[in-house]
């Protein structure tokens, strides 16, 4: 561009200085013609005493008229030629200001463009600033939800593991309260044999087939406990997303007392030619659906465990759904669905101890949901059914 200008003024001047050139030759010729009509003037007049001839008068008269119109159009000559010069120097003039203004507006529009470039990338890095700005924002604000999620499931872990600690240590008592419960059983039956002396013993043959009826049974409830742990684990996944987390710890522990009863049962190598339930004869009997069934001592200790464990876990799933306001349905819980809990797989059919689990069950779920207790008891956080709603739901006759 600053070469274009350079060269632009360059012509300018060597237009200026023609036209200069031009004016001055041109004033040259106009003084040299004229001189001699000066120097005519004083030969006319050198003679003032001579007569001139009319004639010669005449022709000294058109001679000035013809020398002035030489002047005339050689002045109008003039006159035009310095109209084209100055008509010239303003078009010079006129295109060098138009080629300035030009430049000009190049430079303004290159100055625009520029100042418009600037403005977008001004534009460009602000919004690059934003965007930046609101993603840091973003990935704070998702570093910080991620934090609370995983403090929020961390405490949801440790009050698991608190709560599985508690809950153990109540299977713990309630085991050993079993236990008791069972050695006092089987004493006050050693003591009851010991007092008979005809002690009544199961034919070989009787024995056997109770054998056979237990394996069946067995390997019916081992094929169903993976089953049972599948639906468990999608109704634990439900109960998360409905966000009924007391509901869902429940179920928790649950499931894991599930799979260490499944790891148990499987690991198990029942001794049953030495197990004294499959040859010692029955001595109760039981009403269920209105059918009876015989039972004998362990078979009997066996069912009051069912009622007391299906209170057990009524009890702390009513509490739950009060804990999460939900309203009250025992049907709805697994625990009820299912009724295995605490079940070993011996000495009466699954089906019998469902059914006195969920006896239980609905009983301790409506304690549990209430905050009393009407049907049981909590004894040092090990809670258990009163021994008359006990009797009541067991009814349990004798056959001696």
């Amino acid at each position: 561009m600053k070469r274009v200008r350079a060269v632009t003024v360059a012509i300018l001047f060597l237009l200026l200085g023609a036209g200069v050139l031009a004016y001055a030759q041109q004033d040259q010729q106009d003084e040299k013609q004229a001189k001699p009509e000066k120097q005519a003037k004083p030969e006319q007049h050198a003679k003032p005493g001579a007569q001139q001839q009319p004639n010669q008068q005449q022709q000294e008269r058109a001679q000035q008229e013809r020398q002035r119109e030489q002047n005339q159009q050689q002045q109008q000559q003039r006159e035009q030629q310095n109209q084209q010069r100055q008509q010239q120097q303003n078009q010079q003039q006129e295109r060098a200001q138009q080629e300035r203004q030009r430049e000009q507006n190049q430079q303004q529009q290159q100055q625009r463009i520029q100042q418009q470039n600037q403005q977008q990338q001004q534009i460009q890095q602000q919004n690059q600033q934003q965007e930046r700005a609101q993603q840091e924002r973003q990935r704070e604000q998702n570093q910080q939800q991620q934090q609370v999620r995983i403090q929020q499931q961390n405490q949801q872990q440790q009050q698991i593991q608190r709560q599985t600690h508690r809950n153990q240590a109540e299977e713990d008592r309630q085991q050993q309260l079993n236990r008791q419960q069972q050695e006092r059983a089987q004493q006050q039956w050693q003591q009851q044999q010991q007092q008979h002396e005809q002690r009544e013993r199961l034919s070989q043959q009787r024995q056997q087939q109770l054998i056979q009826q237990q394996q069946q049974r067995m390997t019916q409830y081992r094929q169903q406990l993976g089953e049972q742990q599948r639906r468990l684990q999608e109704q634990t996944a439900s109960l998360q997303q409905q966000r009924r987390m007391a509901q869902y710890r429940f179920q928790e522990e649950y499931l894991e007392r599930l799979r260490d009863q499944e790891r148990r049962v499987r690991e198990e190598r029942h001794d049953y030619d030495n197990d004294p339930y499959f040859y010692t004869a029955p001595i109760y009997r039981y009403n269920r659906g209105g059918a009876y069934y015989e039972t004998n001592q362990y078979g009997a200790d066996l069912l009051r465990q069912a009622v007391n464990s299906g209170y057990q876990q009524g009890f702390r799933a009513g509490a739950a759904d009060r804990e999460d306001n939900w309203r009250p349905d025992y049907r709805n819980s697994y625990a009820y669905q299912d009724a295995t809990y605490g079940f070993n797989g011996y000495y009466v059919d699954p089906e019998d101890y469902r059914y006195y689990f969920r006896e239980g069950f609905q009983r301790g779920y409506e304690d549990g949901y209430n905050d009393s207790y009407q049907y049981g008891y909590n004894s040092n956080g090990s809670y258990g059914i009163l021994g008359n709603v006990l009797s009541l739901i067991l009814n349990l006759q004798s056959l001696r």
